[in-house]
């Protein structure tokens, strides 16, 4: 039998750290990290980093792994993870990749394509073509040279047309080819993915508990000391720091800061559960608000037994 790799993903807030801490206590694994902004150093109470104490008590990979005024990058994360992963099975443990961040987990289960080098002039020159022309010139460019590619992209979705237009040109074959010899875990390993979902209502309560934790926490001090350092661009957008600078730049005030925090908190959730839910693989566990993390962690060891 393959080795096996868990997968624990879902949206923010619902109790994710704390299962697989419950999980660890039953399968002798270690945990990675599979959250766009955790891997950012000093950026602790808005990314919900899980306490020192635990970071201590369990291995943990892909936490506090780069400084924020770094990019990073969905194929840097694959390359550092894929190697955690790697060196965990070769101690005879299993890896437990624990998150929400929903394209860092399918990079890591379904691969990423090695795309060619970005052609700024190229971008620009495309763009503009699509302020002259419209998105539907550009699309049906698209068309020519990769109909599958075409097919999946909306005809306003302007990005992901330059994009596709830029790889064929630069790669000399569509990027609906060089998608499909990608290579990832799910080929080599034994990988089961358990998603974790809530009545809305309930998840949002949990949402609004945690960012009120967050300002009594100091989530406003952590912003400040951020943002009098140099910021990447990936870092200075991360939810609940950009909504703190608005109010730290004077635009707003603190509570309209805590509103909007919460607000953008709840729409981040949603657009978690409608990334999961596109994927088959996904085994769903429902869970009550104030769910026994022992009990839905033994259960999940039933399903994998």
């Amino acid at each position: 039998m393959a080795d096996r790799i868990i997968f624990i993903v879902g949206p923010t807030a619902i109790g994710k750290t704390g299962l697989s801490f419950e999980l660890a206590r039953i399968i002798d694994c270690e945990i990675i990290s599979c959250d766009s902004m955790q891997v950012y150093k000093r950026m602790d109470i808005g990314t919900s980093k899980p306490a020192a104490m635990l970071l201590n008590a369990l291995p943990h990979h892909l936490i506090n792994v780069v400084e924020p005024s770094e990019e990073f990058s969905v194929a840097q994360y694959r390359e550092l993870a894929v190697k955690a992963i790697e060196g965990i099975i070769s101690r005879k443990k299993t890896p437990l990749v624990v998150g929400g961040s929903g394209l860092y987990a399918k990079v890591l289960i379904d691969g990423i394509f090695e795309a060619p080098v970005t052609d700024r002039r190229l971008r620009e020159s495309l763009q503009e073509e699509a302020e002259e022309f419209g998105p539907e010139a550009l699309h049906k460019r698209l068309a020519g040279v990769d109909p599958q590619a075409a097919a999946k992209i909306h005809v306003n979705d302007l990005r992901r047309i330059i994009r596709a237009i830029e790889v064929y040109e630069k790669a000399k074959e569509p990027i609906s080819e060089l998608q499909k010899k990608t290579s990832g875990l799910g080929e080599r390993y034994d990988v089961r993915i358990f998603g974790l979902t809530m009545e809305r209502a309930a998840l949002y309560r949990k949402i609004d508990e945690r960012v009120d934790l967050m300002f009594s926490g100091g989530l406003v001090g952590e912003a400040e000391a951020l943002m009098a350092g140099k910021l990447s661009l990936t870092a200075s957008q991360a939810l609940g720091y950009k909504e703190i600078f608005g109010y730290l730049a004077g635009e707003y005030g603190l509570e309209e800061a805590k509103r909007l925090v919460k607000r953008d908190t709840r729409r981040f959730a949603k657009r978690q559960l409608t990334w999961f839910r596109g994927d088959e693989r996904v085994e769903w566990i429902e869970l009550d608000e104030n769910f026994d993390t022992e009990a839905v962690a033994r259960d999940i060891w039933k399903k994998l037994s």
